[in-house]
């Protein structure tokens, strides 16, 4: 399953950020909790060098609780700040300004030394389309200031927006890496809804989704739709035939049917995706902490 999707835009947004880059302090950068690596982009890494970094693994309200605590464990070890969130939820904007604060205190010691005060703070969120950026900055300001959207490539162009007296935020697009080598974290981001769905097959992503699913949380399809294990004539290690079985299965329990009976299999591949993105599957984390470093 191959995914590219690098829309105009992006590459335009990308020149402007290096531009304002310079001009910040610090970098907030947005990875979703269900994949902290996978949702990551390199080239953030690389224009925030000598930037002090602040990583919010949002919608941790779709991820595994537990496998969320390994994680943190895991970037605590790295010495990155991080914070888990549900960027709707008003709760983080506590937590948020509280590393913002410590993330900053060496940018005001040296203000102070060189006679500056009352300079606010200048803080640019990056990251992925579709991790909750602008809903992010929405929270934290109280008020619609920055368009939202539950599909990539809302936000078109960069937006600041000030917080309070101490502290400016610059909403920028999503950065999506121009060329995803690795084909398992292509399918993870459209997994998340990263990359828009018209440019992969709904159908050939829900088998990959059921796939995963029937390896890794098979009581979860039970829980949801009602079915059992795999049928008796399928072997238990063809995860890709019960892929399929269990496909048909949710189109016959849910009605997902075309004129004359027929399973309408598109209806029940985007009715799986949905409901994996929406956290009616139950909390799944794609990725679990690995032992070695690197963030």
């Amino acid at each position: 399953m191959k995914i590219q999707w690098y829309p105009g835009h992006m590459t335009k947004a990308m020149r402007a950020i290096q531009e304002d880059i310079k001009i910040v302090d610090i970098i907030i950068e947005m990875r979703d909790a269900r994949i902290p690596l996978a949702s990551s982009n390199p080239d953030i890494a690389v224009l925030g060098q000598g930037k002090a970094r602040v990583i919010v693994l949002n919608k941790s309200d779709l991820s595994n609780e537990q496998i969320n605590k390994a994680w943190a464990q895991y970037f605590r070890k790295q010495g990155c700040s991080c914070i888990f969130a549900d960027s709707r939820q008003k709760g983080v904007v506590r937590k948020l300004t509280e590393l913002l604060e410590e993330a900053s205190k060496a940018k005001r010691e040296r203000d102070l030394k060189r006679g500056i005060s009352n300079r606010p703070v200048r803080a640019i969120v990056l990251g992925i389309p579709n991790v909750g950026k602008s809903t992010l900055i929405n929270s934290i300001a109280g008020k619609g200031s920055a368009k939202t959207g539950n599909k990539p490539g809302v936000t078109k162009g960069n937006q600041w927006i000030r917080l309070n007296k101490q502290v400016e935020l610059l909403d920028t697009p999503g950065m999506l890496m121009p060329k995803i080598e690795n084909e398992e974290t292509a399918v993870k981001l459209a997994f998340i809804g990263t990359v828009n769905d018209l440019v992969f097959d709904s159908n050939e992503l829900a088998l990959e989704l059921l796939e995963y699913l029937i390896l890794n949380h098979i009581d979860a399809l039970y829980e949801r739709y009602g079915i059992g294990g795999l049928p008796e004539d399928v072997d238990s290690k063809d995860y890709k035939t019960g892929a399929h079985k269990y496909l048909a299965d949710i189109a016959r329990v849910r009605g997902c049917l075309k004129k004359g009976g027929e399973y309408d299999y598109e209806k029940a591949s985007n009715l799986i995706i949905s409901d994996f993105r929406s956290g009616r599957l139950g909390r799944i984390s794609l990725e679990e902490a690995p032992q070695d470093s690197g963030i």
